[in-house]
């Protein structure tokens, strides 16, 4: 299996969606700059797991969970 960066922003972006959140409140939440979600969505920037974690809690989900979701989507 191999890391892909657009996956992982798909998944990140329909779980925001599913939650009914914008990327504005979804970054805030989360604690990082909207311009650094949407590179995350987009596929042009890869997460740290410091990332993934904040952007998995403010989801409302375990980190694992959010994990496991994005391993589905490669």
């Amino acid at each position: 299996m191999q890391f892909d960066n657009k996956k992982v922003g798909e998944t990140v972006r329909l779980l925001r969606i599913r939650k009914g959140l914008t990327q504005e409140v979804l970054s805030g939440l989360a604690g990082i700059a909207r311009t650094h979600l949407t590179m995350i969505e987009n596929g042009t920037k890869q997460p740290n797991f410091e990332t993934i974690w904040k952007i998995a809690l403010a989801l409302e989900m375990s980190p694992s969970e959010l994990v496991s979701e994005m391993e589905k989507e490669i």
